[in-house]
């Protein structure tokens, strides 16, 4: 999908303080906008994310800081589905073993879960609520692929290494950011939330 050029550009205050997540976000995005993490913005605060569902948990992190500083802002909330486990990690990808669990002990846990298991069928799907001038938008991403029976690769972050995308023969982690930025879920999310904004903008 070709970008959308924009005749300014827009500042846009990113609800988190994850830089992986920043740096992926300004590769899709490719300086089409001035997107500022909240550590940026001078926000220390640290967003619960409580709720059942994806999109609950973005919105809910894109209002308070809407809230706080009354300027246009998104969020996301990313999960990996495995369909083996029933949807799970889902919306508890980040705690999936526990709440102070991080990303190396999730992912072992994933890896414990899915033993002996053939099919390994998995998704990623990204999330993206956008504040802008008061209103939201919500816009979601998806992408297909499968759980690898061991980790491989030293990019990324998360599941990376786990995670096999749909048609490739590596894990994201192995891919990089490069490829990644291409195919992932948190693009296609991001892609529809620019294509949205471009619409706006040329009105």
């Amino acid at each position: 999908m070709p970008q959308t050029t924009l005749p300014f550009m827009r500042k846009i205050i990113f609800a988190s303080n994850n830089k992986h997540k920043a740096e992926e976000i300004r590769a899709v995005l490719g300086g089409q906008f001035d997107i500022i993490t909240l550590k940026e913005a001078g926000i220390e605060i640290d967003i619960p994310e409580p709720h059942e569902t994806l999109a609950e948990n973005a919105s809910e992190k894109s209002m308070v800081i809407h809230r706080l500083t009354g300027m246009d802002c998104f969020s996301e909330d990313t999960g990996l589905e495995v369909d083996a486990l029933g949807g799970a990690p889902g919306v508890r990808s980040a705690r999936y073993a526990g709440e102070q669990a991080n990303a190396d002990e999730n992912l072992q846990k994933l890896l414990a879960e899915m033993k002996g298991i053939e099919h390994r069928a998995a998704r990623f799907r990204t999330v993206i609520s956008l504040i802008l001038n008061g209103q939201e938008y919500i816009f979601e991403g998806t992408c297909e692929g499968s759980i690898t029976n061991s980790a491989s690769g030293s990019t990324g972050f998360g599941y990376d290494p786990v995670f096999m995308p749909a048609q490739y023969d590596k894990t994201f982690a192995e891919l990089g950011i490069e490829v990644k930025s291409v195919i992932s879920h948190r693009k296609k999310a991001i892609e529809k939330m620019t294509a949205f904004l471009g619409a706006i903008e040329n009105k």
